[in-house]
């Protein structure tokens, strides 16, 4: 028998309730592995998901984004926009476990984040989510249901970042007692809780029977028994046992097996599709060129119509299609990606080769340049497209040259600006444009920020400012927009393509959604 059926044969077999219909195991595999299941540590997604399953905040996210309650039911903002005021749920239990004494468990209390936002901030801990409290002033419960939160300045998208992992409440009874490795014995307060960790086998959460919310028509959430985490160490493995039916999902789509799953349009071939099912959406991720701004006035790139000749001379729809298979838009509107509300369709960059020849030749009558030569840095799963951008450029008398370079060296050089151009991408932390646009406020020059490319204008600082400040939503977005004609104008960054969320399910899973975050939510999900 394969283990990994035996332990969850195990550990499904321990309770002997009659099982719902719709209760089942729901597998998946994380093929990067899983580093904590403490919150406090969910840095990136394969952290981010399994910490989703066993944890809540004060607020969460629905598939389009929009702010709902979660452990808070209801919240009040102050006139002046700097306080938040959160009534908390009465009904929200921790996890069963020893720690709580003889009770087993406990209701969840206004003190329990204002311990859990401390320990964000303690230094001891280092979380690496401790940034999303730096606009905060102070936080104090003031009684068991009330919870209250002063910022230093306005920031509308802050219930947004409340929305992340980090932000999830946990029990000091349980840090005090496992310590550290609280990241391997995780009591929180979610729809399923730990059960077993292998650490780079297995991992088993099962069905949190005291969770709190319910689905539209009242029934008790979660509707799985369990979810089973597998840590094959490769993609192709991983797709194997997925066309063998051993595993329910998978989250992503490999070069190994692209061109045997998928059309060059992005569709299904057809001898999967009555097999699997496949959803794609939005992803908030723009991939691009980074354009590092260099004191070095005889660098080609200091010439904004060379920067601009680059936009415009590679074809992003044909790169889409022969390299992406289809998955991912065209980035030919800006830096803003597709999926943010205050995303509109202007014009950015589309391809246009003549446009792109003029420019270079404009530029080398106006210095006396004989040859435009530019260097292109990337990591190796990128060189694909980097070399179709090579040979699209060559025809507009735009000489690239490609460095590939490991990924950790790519991020040391791209923030020592050692590399004038730069493959990059900018995944969402929270869903607002401000997250975007802060790459290139001048005040957040590396290490100070995310501004990468050191790009500096007067006139962008101020709507970034003005933005930053603005609680009237209509009125903030129309900041955004004024933020990302001034990104295309400049083209500090050259945008490739908004980068979509692609799923494949077997054709038995219900109830399992997208979002452009790419969180993945499993309480609503069956198997029929």
């Amino acid at each position: 028998m394969n283990l990994s059926f035996f332990l969850i044969v195990i550990f499904l077999s321990c309770k002997d309730r009659k099982k719902e219909s719709l209760s089942t195991v729901f597998r998946y595999n994380e093929y990067a592995n899983i580093t904590s299941l403490d919150p406090a540590f969910a840095k990136d997604q394969r952290n981010i998901w399994a910490v989703n399953q066993l944890f809540n905040g004060l607020v969460q996210l629905n598939d389009s984004l929009q702010v709902e309650p979660d452990i808070a039911k209801r919240w009040h903002i102050s006139d002046d926009g700097k306080v938040y005021e959160f009534i908390l749920r009465k009904d929200v239990f921790f996890h069963e476990s020893n720690v709580f004494g003889s009770k087993k468990t406990r209701v969840v209390n206004a003190s329990d984040f204002e311990y859990s936002f401390n320990r964000l901030l303690d230094k001891k801990v280092s979380s690496p989510g401790g940034w999303v409290l730096q606009n905060v002033a102070k936080f104090e419960a003031k009684n068991d249901s009330i919870f209250t939160i002063h910022l230093k300045k306005v920031f509308p998208p802050f219930l947004g970042l409340l929305a992340m992992k980090y932000c999830s409440v946990v029990p000091r009874e349980a840090v005090n007692h496992y310590g550290n490795e609280f990241r391997s014995n995780p009591i929180g307060t979610g729809p399923f809780y730990f059960k077993l960790w292998v650490e780079n086998t297995k991992l088993i959460f099962r069905r949190n029977d005291n969770y709190f919310e319910t689905d539209s028509s009242g029934a008790k959430l979660p509707y799985l028994e369990a979810v089973a985490i597998t840590f094959l160490p490769d993609k192709q493995s991983e797709f194997l046992q997925f066309i063998q039916g051993n595993i329910d999902f998978m989250k992503s789509i490999d070069a190994s097996y692209k061109d045997d799953i998928l059309n060059t349009d992005g569709s299904l071939k057809g001898k999967y599709k009555h097999k699997i099912k496949m959803l794609t959406g939005p992803y908030l991720n723009t991939e691009y060129l980074g354009i590092y701004f260099d004191e070095d006035n005889t660098s080609p790139l200091n010439s904004i119509g060379i920067r601009k000749a680059i936009n415009y001379g590679f074809d992003r729809n044909k790169m889409i299609r022969f390299l992406r298979n289809g998955i991912g838009k065209p980035a030919v509107n800006g830096f803003i990606p597709n999926g943010l509300p205050s995303f509109n369709n202007q014009k950015g960059y589309s391809y246009n080769p003549e446009k792109a020849r003029e420019l270079v030749a404009q530029y080398k009558e106006e210095t006396g340049e004989r040859d435009v030569k530019i260097n292109i840095t990337t990591n190796s799963n990128y060189l694909d497209l980097c070399e179709f951008i090579q040979r699209e450029l060559q025809k507009v008398a735009i000489n690239v040259k490609i460095n590939v370079v490991p990924p950790s060296t790519l991020r040391q050089g791209k923030a020592s600006g050692k590399f004038p151009i730069f493959r990059a991408s900018w995944i969402a932390d929270y869903p607002d444009a401000e997250n975007y646009l802060s790459l290139f406020y001048s005040k957040n020059f590396i290490p100070n920020g995310p501004n990468y490319t050191h790009f500096k204008n007067v006139e962008f600082d101020k709507l970034y400012e003005s933005a930053i400040e603005e609680v009237n939503i209509k009125r903030r977005y129309e900041l955004y927009q004024k933020m990302d004609s001034l990104i295309i104008a400049h083209a500090p960054v050259v945008p490739l393509y908004y980068d979509e969320v692609i799923r494949f399910m077997q054709n038995d899973i219900r109830g399992l959604e997208m979002n452009p975050i790419d969180l993945l939510n499993l309480k609503k999900v069956y198997k029929n």
